[in-house]
This record gives structure tokens, sequence and C-alpha cells, in this order.
């Protein structure tokens, strides 16, 4: 075997501008490959696999970074070279990426559209094996103020009580609100129960002086927005 073709175990045994870190560094974190941002979580390897080659097997094992999102904090840990500490980090790298939107008033996204509010829920909420119920929470402006769950369970209309839904909101003065859901069957296809809640959410929102500007459905890779399909907004 001769030096070129010679498998590559340790992340030094790359060409400097080849490394992770280094690559980063100088050309900015959206130039690296999802195993790249992985390996540098992880920082090593283990025997016969570098820090990028187990980053590309967890985004194998688990079917990409939505399915490594769903995996069980105790699955990850069992994967071979990670450990609670590196299932941690990976964990907490994902969480830090949810919240840094919110971090400041000026930072705060703004959302003009549903396909803005999918942008901060979609990625996270398609990957849940139960469903949840979010409201995202809005100024005067449109910018979120926050994102609160407050429901998990099935959300149907005997389930769901209405007046929980509008407690963040009275809470932090909130003007509006959009009310989010995923399926996790993957199918985003609203159920006449979604319709029903819908339509009691919008109707407790007039009286309460909280404008209900929408209620999505995450699925995998597809949402739909009730509001513009005419669904519970008559």
């Amino acid at each position: 075997m001769n030096e070129s073709s010679r498998p590559v175990y340790r992340i030094t045994d790359l060409a400097a501008d080849e490394r992770p870190r280094e690559r980063l560094a100088q050309l900015g974190a959206q130039v690296l490959s999802k195993a790249e941002l992985l390996a540098i979580l992880l920082r090593v390897g283990v025997k016969g696999e570098n820090a990028v080659q187990v980053g590309q097997r967890l985004l194998d094992e688990f079917k990409g970074l939505a399915g490594l999102h769903r995996a069980p904090f105790e699955e990850l840990c069992k994967q071979h070279g990670i450990g609670e500490a590196k299932a941690a980090q990976i964990k907490a790298a994902i969480e830090l990426g949810r919240r840094l939107g919110l971090e400041s008033p000026d930072e705060r996204p703004t959302v003009n559209s549903p396909a803005d509010a999918a942008a901060l829920v979609a990625y996270e909420m398609s990957a849940l094996e139960q469903e949840h119920l979010r409201v995202i929470l809005l100024d005067t402006r449109n910018r979120v103020l926050d994102i609160v769950e407050v429901y998990k369970g099935s959300v149907n209309s005997s389930q769901v009580h209405v007046g929980e839904l509008f407690k963040p909101a009275i809470r932090r003065n909130a003007t509006a609100l959009i009310v989010v859901h995923n399926h996790p069957s993957g199918d985003p296809t609203p159920s006449p129960d979604d319709v029903t809640v819908t339509r009691a959410i919008v109707q407790a929102g007039k009286l309460l002086d909280v404008d209900v500007l929408d209620h999505m459905v995450i699925g995998q890779g597809r949402w739909v927005s009730l509001k513009e399909r005419g669904l519970g907004f008559a």
C-alpha cells in the first residue's frame, strides 16, 4: 500500500488545510460538512476511525441530523466511541442552535409568513416521536419573544385545554401567537380534531385580545398552514 492510498485514521494525518478545525478557522463553519462539524464536537476518533469518520458513521446510523437529534440520549451514548460526555456535547450543540435566534431583542427573528414560522421549529419538531404542541409568541412587530411548549400528547379537542395556550402569551405580553404541533407519522395533513382545536383557539384569542396568526402542523420534511387552507379561521 503506497502513502497516498493509506487509510487516514487520525485527523492529524490529514493535510493542515483539510482538518475541520483549521478549515472552520480559515473559511467559516458554513463550508464544513455535517460530519466535519460533528468531528469538531467529538474532538477525537476511535481506533480505526478518525473523528470525521465517526461523525459520518453517526449520520449514517441515525439517518441524518434529524435522526441524530431524535435519538434518545441513552442510545447515542451506546454508540462506539461516544459515551455520555460526547453525547451531551452533541445534544447541547443542537439546543444552542435552537436558542441562538432568541438571545437578544435585536437578533430575534421576525415571522412574516408560515415559512418563517416553520423555519424556526420544523427541524426539531419533525424529529419528535410524540405529538408536541408549542406556541410561538410574537410582539407588535412580529418578532419572536419565545417558543414555549404547552402540551405533549395527542392533540385533540377533548384533551387540549385552550386556555393553557394563552398563559405564556399573557405572561410575556405577547400581542400575537402561532400555534404549532407535529404529526409523528410524518404526514402533516390536518385532522378534523386539528381543525376543531384551531377554531376554539381563534375564538379564545379574540376574547383575550391575542391575535392567533396561524396553526401549523409539522411533518417529515413538510408542513401545513391551517390559515392558508382556511381551516378553522373562517
